[in-house]
């Protein structure tokens, strides 16, 4: 088991499922400030996007982004 830090992204009020997880906090927020700047609102402009990351710890493995 590691400290990760999960990228969490809301869609309107609606957390999406597979979240990514990265060793790095940094790259994690990279991800995290470009998601919403990207893809600010969907659905015409009225249901907004939202990311952070949030840390947790999980099971180590290859779905553990370091880049």
């Amino acid at each position: 088991m590691i400290h990760a830090f999960m990228l969490v992204v809301l869609i309107g009020d609606v957390q999406q499922p597979s979240p990514m997880y990265f060793k790095s906090i940094d790259v994690c927020q990279y991800y995290a400030k470009r998601i919403p700047r990207k893809y600010g609102y969907v659905g015409g402009g009225n249901t907004k996007i939202t990311a952070w990351c949030k840390p947790v710890y999980v099971q180590d493995g290859p779905n553990i982004y370091d880049h």
